[in-house]
């Protein structure tokens, strides 16, 4: 069969037998200094845990005290230590700080303009008819992970569960039964799929192909989803300790309603606003791989389906869509993005002290060490990824800083690897799912799950962090697979 000239950049992202990781002949042998760089990052990594679980300082600091242990412990100049802490935290922010912004005016008018709400009552409601008992778990799922695109986790959290409570509580059915799938909805996307920050962050450190990154993200998360959310929670429901979980949840929701119906935007502009950003970048994906690369149409896509670009055209439209053509008041449109930025203060500042301790990191020599252990181990750079990752989330107790670290770790190992575009992906996907490995007491969304389910700690380790761990070990076993059939 002819294969189409304007479609041969297909075949080039795709690895045959003579892809395979390039060896790393050229390290040196292990020295007393790479045990040295190992046990500093340990302690590092113990004073974060420490001054976030038991000393209760911000995320921010406690990153910062980690590196200042991490540059004396290995004799690092502080003076450098500092200068490198200010250029990884400056670097990271400036690639992905904008983009964040973006993706949190999205979610604002997404939230505050009712079309989330539109949405999700469409899909557990559709045509006004309840959905049966059986359906409800896969239906929530489905629509967690639509409403999940463009918002961060806490929002969509908030947002869900007043309207998932109802329909549990009109469905006579234990509310983890239908609670667990929209969990698992959000946290996988905020895992795997771009634009979240975490994706975006592994994808432009590692220098991957975003429509690569997404199609295969996208792929994995569906039986990760499948499996942490309906499947767990049908289980875990069951167990008499957890079907009684009910009044409890309820009285810490209220309804989310503060929109007026007549000003909600309708079902098709709320699902347009919200898939907007995702179109973009698969149409960017297609044109690589199907048009021109000189022509007009390619480099119009390739320009739109840019992550800033893409978010910044959607953000425009949801202000037109959302607001004002749904007769929202300019200044009420102008207030809710206003108020969308300033809970991105923290955020932003524990991003980029995950940055900067990265780059401590690497000024301490510790990219020699991992590539050493890289080529000496067995173990596939997925692997290797994903165990980074999972340290690094267990310490900081965040998501986006275990990602962005762990991708500038990995960079320069990947730089000499030789790697293909769906490989490269593959360990950008594994970074994301190591960063929601066991999520515990140092994790907001853990304290965040346990106030407003009224759980206690047993419960909310089982609610939560088992479903992270699902997600988590999901992903791994997804990525390797996929990493061993385009290596054979």
């Amino acid at each position: 069969m002819m294969i189409p000239p304007s479609c041969h950049g297909v075949l080039h992202d795709w690895p045959k037998k003579q892809t395979r990781p390039k060896p790393l002949h050229h390290l040196t042998a292990w020295s007393a200094h790479d045990t040295g760089v190992i046990i500093s990052c340990a302690l590092a990594l113990l004073v974060i845990v420490v001054a976030i679980s038991l000393a209760k300082l911000p995320p921010f600091l406690a990153i910062l005290l980690g590196a200042i242990v991490f540059s004396a412990t290995t004799g690092l100049d502080m003076a450098k230590a500092i200068a490198s802490f200010q250029a990884g935290a400056g670097h990271l922010l400036g690639d992905s700080g904008l983009i964040i912004a973006l993706g949190a005016l999205l979610g604002g008018m997404v939230a505050g303009s009712g079309a989330a709400d539109r949405l999700v009552t469409a899909l557990l409601s559709p045509g006004g008819r309840p959905l049966s008992a059986r359906a409800l778990p896969w239906c929530v799922a489905v629509a967690a992970m639509l409403v999940g695109l463009p918002l961060f986790f806490e929002v969509g959290l908030v947002i869900m569960l007043p309207l998932v409570l109802g329909v549990a509580r009109t469905a006579r059915q234990p509310v983890l039964r239908i609670a667990i799938p929209a969990l698992a909805g959000m946290t996988v996307l905020h895992a795997l799929v771009p634009p979240h920050p975490g994706p975006l962050i592994a994808i432009s450190a590692l220098h991957a192909s975003l429509g690569t990154t997404l199609l295969l993200g996208l792929a994995i998360a569906v039986p990760a989803v499948v499996l942490a959310g309906p499947v767990y929670g049908n289980f875990l429901s069951t167990r008499p300790e957890y079907r009684t979980i009910s009044t409890a949840a309820s009285a810490n929701f209220s309804s989310p309603g503060n929109v007026r119906q007549e000003r909600q935007p309708s079902l098709a502009a709320a699902a347009m606003t919200i898939l907007l950003p995702v179109a973009l970048m698969l149409a960017r994906t297609a044109s690589e791989l199907c048009l021109p690369r000189n022509g007009m149409a390619a480099h119009i896509l390739n320009t739109v389906g840019e992550p800033f670009m893409a978010l910044l055209l959607s953000v425009f439209f949801a202000v037109i869509v959302l607001g004002w053509l749904s007769r929202q008041p300019r200044r009420e449109t102008g207030r809710t993005l206003h108020d969308s930025l300033p809970p991105l203060a923290v955020l932003l500042l524990t991003i980029g002290a995950g940055g900067g301790l990265k780059q401590v990191l690497l000024s301490g020599g510790i990219a020699g060490t991992i590539s050493k252990i890289a080529e000496s181990s067995s173990l596939p750079l997925v692997v290797l990824a994903w165990l980074i990752a999972v340290c690094l989330r267990q310490a900081t107790g965040s998501a986006t800083v275990a990602t962005s670290t762990t991708a500038g770790l990995m960079a320069p190992l990947l730089a000499t690897m030789g790697l293909s575009s769906p490989q490269t992906s593959l360990v950008a996907l594994s970074i994301g799912a190591g960063s929601v490995f066991f999520c515990h007491v140092n994790d907001a969304g853990f304290w965040m799950v346990h106030e407003l389910f009224g759980l206690t700690l047993k419960q909310t380790l089982m609610v939560w962090s088992v479903l992270q761990t699902i997600v988590s070990l999901t992903g791994l076993a997804l990525c390797s697979a996929i990493w061993v059939f385009l290596a054979s």
